[in-house]
């Protein structure tokens, strides 16, 4: 048996459920802000798969997202958009958003926005305008 020690930062949000319903939160407000529905003007269903692999893997959930395009390496991949230090702030803060309206709550919580705030920032490939 785990203990709370032992689980995986996945298991302590809940899980594949928890993902999906935050993935599911989170687009919406996503395409809703001016800063960042521009860089996706392709649709979202692909998209939020895609998070769904990637977020389940960063939690420590199994490896969904290396099993389908190799190792997740993000900021490579997003080189080709600009990602400002106001899209990162933006990304952030719909996924607080997000955690919020799904209720995800506590020490988990804390633990998986930290990291996000340090992906998001590593992100940071461009100034904001005017800089």
């Amino acid at each position: 048996m785990q203990t709370e020690k032992t689980k995986t930062l996945y298991d302590r949000i809940g899980g594949e459920g928890t993902i999906r319903r935050l993935v599911q939160a989170f687009y919406p407000r996503v395409y809703q802000d001016a800063d960042l529905s521009p860089l996706f003007p392709d649709g979202v269903e692909e998209i939020m798969r895609k998070q769904t692999l990637f977020l389940t893997q960063f939690a420590g959930g199994p490896p969904l997202y290396s099993d389908q395009y190799g190792p997740p390496r993000m900021q490579q991949r997003h080189l080709a958009f600009p990602v400002t230090p106001r899209r990162a702030e933006a990304w952030l803060r719909c996924m607080n958003e997000a955690m919020d309206e799904i209720g995800l709550a506590g020490p988990a919580r804390e633990m998986l926005y930290d990291r996000l705030t340090q992906v998001a920032r590593i992100m940071v490939n461009s100034p904001d305008e005017g800089d």
